[in-house]
C-alpha cells in the first residue's frame, strides 16, 4: 500500500490531475476573456445612429455578440459542472483508497487476534491437562471419592 513518492499510480495521477487543472485554468481565462471582450464591443456597437442601414448592421453585431457571450458563459457552466464532477469522483476515489486502508488495517488486526486466541485456547488446554493430572494424582480426590 505505500507507494513511492514518484512513481505508481499516485504520480501517475498526480500529473493527470495537474494537466487537467492547467486545462481548466485555460478554459477559464479563454472563456472570461470572450464575455468581456463581446460585452464591450456589444456596448460599442449599441450605438445609435441615424442611417437605418448602419443600425441594422448594428443589430447584427449585437446579437452576434451577444450569442457569442451566452457561449462563452454556457462554456463556465459546463466547466462548473465538470469541476463539480472531478470534485466528487476524487473524493470517492480518496474515500476508496482510506476504506482499502483501513481494510487492510482491520485484516491484520484479526490475523492478529486470531494467532492470540489460539495460542490463548493452547495454554488454556496444556493448563486444563495439567490441572486434571494434578486433581487425579492428588489426594484430595481419594478423600472426596470415599465420602460419597
Amino acid at each position: 500500500m505505500n507507494k513511492g513518492a514518484g512513481s505508481g499510480p499516485t504520480a501517475a495521477a498526480a500529473a493527470a490531475a495537474a494537466q487537467k487543472q492547467k486545462t481548466l485554468m485555460q478554459r477559464v481565462e479563454t472563456d472570461i476573456a470572450s464575455i468581456v471582450d463581446n460585452f464591450s464591443q456589444l456596448v460599442n456597437v449599441a450605438r445609435v445612429n441615424d442611417p437605418p442601414v448602419r443600425n441594422s448592421q448594428e443589430s447584427f453585431m449585437m446579437e452576434m455578440r451577444a450569442s457569442r457571450m451566452v457561449q462563452a458563459a454556457d462554456s463556465l457552466l459546463k466547466l462548473v459542472s465538470e469541476l463539480k464532477q472531478t470534485a466528487i469522483f476524487s473524493g470517492f476515489a480518496s474515500l476508496n483508497d482510506h476504506v482499502e486502508q483501513r481494510t487492510n488495517e482491520f485484516n491484520q488486526q484479526a490475523e492478529k487476534t486470531d494467532r492470540m486466541l489460539a495460542r490463548t485456547g493452547e495454554e488454556a488446554a496444556a493448563s486444563l491437562k495439567e490441572l486434571e493430572a494434578h486433581y487425579y494424582s492428588s489426594g484430595h480426590r481419594t478423600t472426596q471419592n470415599s465420602q460419597q
